[in-house]
C-alpha cells in the first residue's frame, strides 16, 4: 500500500472511532429518556460493562483489525505504519474536540 492509502484509511479509522464514540455518547448521556427509570438496579452496572466491552471490541477492530491483517500478510512496514496513522489521527481528534471543549467554555 502506498503512504497516500495508509494516511486515508488511517483517517478513515479514526473518524469511524470518533462517530463509534460519539453515538454512545448520545446512549449515555440520555439514558433515562431513552429507557426511562428503572427499580432493576443489578442491571444497569451488567448493561454499561456489556457495553464497555463491545465498545473495546468494535474500536479494537477499527484501530487494530487492518494493521495485524497487514503484518500477518507479511506486509509488516505498511501495518506498523497504519497503526501509527490511526494513532496520530486519532491524537488529532483528541486535540480537536480538546480545543472545541477549552473554547465553549
Amino acid at each position: 500500500m502506498k503512504n497516500s492509502q495508509l494516511i486515508n484509511r488511517a483517517i478513515i479509522n479514526a473518524l469511524g472511532v470518533l462517530v463509534y464514540v460519539y453515538l454512545v455518547s448520545l446512549i449515555m448521556t440520555n439514558g433515562d429518556k431513552i429507557f426511562g427509570t428503572t427499580d432493576h438496579k443489578p442491571f444497569a452496572p451488567i448493561a454499561f460493562l456489556l457495553l464497555f466491552v463491545l465498545s473495546a471490541l468494535i474500536t479494537g477492530g477499527l484501530v487494530l483489525g487492518k494493521p495485524i491483517l497487514l503484518f500477518l500478510d507479511g506486509l509488516k512496514k505498511e501495518g506498523v505504519k497504519l497503526l501509527i496513522y490511526t494513532g496520530a489521527s486519532l491524537l488529532v481528534l483528541v486535540l480537536i474536540m480538546f480545543s472545541i471543549l477549552i473554547y465553549l467554555k
